[in-house]
């Protein structure tokens, strides 16, 4: 069977590389094609069910290793272009050309989309949004940089994406977010965990780099309930073992 590499339209993850086959595989978050049976679906999958360093995660604080951890070098300076649903959730596409540095590698940023509620919990507590800032290499390797949504004032920025959102899978509407509306999403402390992971939708590739921003940004509850009534359903991973891995901060 004839198959191509092509970039995750967001949706769980957060993005990323998949295999996209001759016959689309239905996966989702409830019933038959639910998380717990991702696995089973395809060969391609396996590791959804196998996988020892899968995301999301419970981020416990306490038992996390406490370094120095380099600042990531944000560089965002080009445009968001449209906004797809794609069945799994709401993702924006950026122009090329902003990126992160970390590592002393550079890693440009290909699209951010969001998750209701979070998928990985800051020490058991889940919070109403999440955003994955996906971001890939030269080579391929990715960078996920995620951000959780708290209660509270209604958040500007993703009041111009939510206006443009399509209500429809397979839908793309073109829109304009300026650069500087794509780092004001960020907070201004933008400490972090970090975590080695995976994709959070299939087929669950594992070697991403995940760094989990402290600080939570606001949205108001219409916000949040506009987003769950266009997804119709909760889109988000259940968390997984940490297993021998170990959290920085």
């Amino acid at each position: 069977m004839k198959k191509v590499v092509s970039l995750l339209i967001g949706s769980a993850v957060a993005a990323t590389l998949v295999m996209a086959q001759e016959h689309t595989i239905h996966w989702g978050y409830s019933g038959h094609g639910g998380p717990e049976h991702w696995g089973e679906l395809s060969k391609d999958y396996q590791m959804c069910l196998i996988g020892k360093n899968q995301s999301p995660i419970d981020i416990r604080t306490k038992s996390a290793f406490e370094t120095k951890l380099p600042a990531i070098q944000f560089d965002y300076h080009t445009s968001a272009k449209d906004v797809v649903d794609n069945g799994h959730t709401e993702q924006v596409d950026l122009v090329p050309g902003s990126s992160i540095t970390i590592d002393g590698r550079k890693f440009e940023l290909k699209q951010f989309h969001f998750h209701t509620p979070s998928e990985n919990r800051i020490d058991g507590k889940s919070f109403p949004l999440e955003a994955h800032f996906v971001h890939a290499d030269e080579h391929g390797n990715l960078a996920v940089v995620a951000l959780m949504f708290t209660y509270g004032e209604a958040n500007p920025v993703l009041a111009k994406v939510w206006e443009n959102m399509p209500e429809h899978a397979g839908e793309k509407h073109h829109f304009t977010l300026s650069s500087e509306d794509v780092m004001k999403l960020l907070p201004k402390n933008r400490d972090y965990y970090r975590f080695n992971g995976s994709l959070t939708t299939p087929p669950c590739t594992e070697g991403v780099r995940w760094f989990v921003i402290k600080e939570p940004v606001t949205i108001s509850k219409e916000q949040v309930q506009k987003f769950a009534k266009i997804m119709h359903h909760n889109n988000n991973r259940p968390v997984q073992p940490l297993n021998s891995r170990m959290i920085l901060k």
